[in-house]
């Protein structure tokens, strides 16, 4: 077929960039080792923060529910699919972030676009970080808004994209959606929340923030950035959370007013129209929340290996980019470098993200090391002192 020399041809041109991607089958459990291949290897590319996804307590929860309940929901929520269990997970989430009321989706993913896309259309305009994960920016560019990104992080690109927007008549009863990540999932860093509340507050814009990467991790009981910056829901009327990081589960969830929640059950279309979650999926989750809320010692873990490993790279002087979150990246720039040392990493038997563009921006590819909770001091030194071996061999 002529379509498939034109896939071919795609494909040759990732390959010669380097851009190619590539699955790892594995064979174990989520944690600090994984088996792939008939080998072990430590790992430190998992989103599993708080070391929750293999947890006795969160299996034990989803095998009794598996055993009351079935192993499918059966249906979408607004047919059959809406379990006892998402309602209890729905209002402990509330509690959780101290909200009117929360949501549950099945993805990430599939929460991002349906929120964008149901509170904003052709007359509205979103505002989005440049450096947002793609299920925002896929969310606002689908949407049909208008569709603008700021610069990085940046409060008075924001405010000056606002200003211009709000300059034409045509748009002064527009809804303006603002929308950022919390902790961005490719440089670790945290957005400016208090900065970008104020912004919101001048503009009368509404400001949405996909907290991902931030719940469970900051904020004294794992209330994320919201919880970490003090803020009500007022300032930040929309929250997305997703339980495949530090929950150690899958799925995600909106949180925010009750005319809010309503509206999406109403309006967004990949909430109304996509299966349920397992109710099983429900009941581990809610059972990793109450680890969450109920114990702080993973966190204070996980917030030493932070410091310790910071500290050893700088004490051998390889750079890492700014960041107090569990992704710790190691900035590359060349595709093929960062390839030969991701290879090097794998034959010293330790397993990092080797992030490449398009998932950051042109010369940017990095390792993108993730710490856990999991993580032992011997399996800190172990990274480090192989990643000393690779600027040895100037692959740093």
């Amino acid at each position: 077929m002529e379509v498939e020399k034109r896939w071919l041809k795609a494909l040759e041109v990732r390959r010669d960039q380097s851009l190619l991607r590539h699955r790892l089958q594995v064979d174990s459990p989520p944690g600090e080792r994984l088996s792939s291949g008939g080998r072990d290897y430590l790992c430190f590319a998992s989103n599993d923060y708080l070391g929750l996804a293999n947890d006795d307590l969160v299996k034990q929860a989803a095998i009794e529910a598996i055993s009351r309940y079935g192993v499918g929901s059966g249906a979408s929520h607004m047919v059959t699919g809406h379990h006892r269990e998402h309602d209890l997970l729905e209002q402990a989430l509330a509690e959780f972030t101290g909200r009117d009321r929360a949501l549950v989706f099945s993805t990430g993913y599939m929460a991002n676009m349906a929120v964008i896309s149901a509170l904003s259309g052709r007359k509205d305009a979103v505002f989005e970080d440049r450096l947002n994960h793609a299920s925002l920016i896929d969310g606002g560019l689908l949407s049909g808004a208008r569709f603008q990104r700021y610069l990085h992080t940046d409060c008075d690109s924001l405010k000056t994209a606002l200003a211009r927007f709000e300059s034409k008549p045509d748009n002064q009863d527009a809804l303006k959606l603002v929308v950022t990540d919390g902790v961005f999932s490719m440089d670790g860093n945290m957005a400016p929340l208090p900065g970008l509340v104020e912004v919101c507050e001048q503009h009368e814009a509404v400001l949405m923030v996909d907290d991902a990467h931030g719940l469970g991790v900051f904020g004294p009981s794992g209330g994320g950035c919201i919880e970490h910056f003090k803020l009500q829901q007022n300032q930040v009327p929309i929250l997305v959370g997703t339980f495949g990081k530090a929950f150690g589960t899958a799925g995600a969830f909106v949180a925010g007013s009750q005319t809010l929640i309503r509206y999406i059950e109403q309006f967004a279309r990949p909430y109304i129209y996509t299966t349920a979650m397992p109710p099983a999926m429900a009941a581990a989750t809610r059972q990793a929340l109450k680890i969450i809320v109920e114990s702080n010692d993973r966190r204070a873990r996980l917030r030493d290996n932070i410091t310790s490993f910071r500290s050893a790279m700088k004490r051998h002087d390889i750079a890492l980019m700014a960041s107090d979150s569990p992704i710790q990246p190691l900035l590359v720039g060349d595709n093929d470098t960062l390839m030969r040392l991701n290879a090097f990493l794998m034959e010293q038997g330790i397993l990092v993200g080797a992030i490449r563009p398009p998932t950051v921006p042109d010369g940017s590819a990095r390792l993108r090391i993730t710490l856990s909770s999991s993580h032992g001091s011997e399996s800190l030194d172990q990274l480090v002192n192989t990643l000393v071996r690779a600027k040895g061999r100037s692959l740093l």
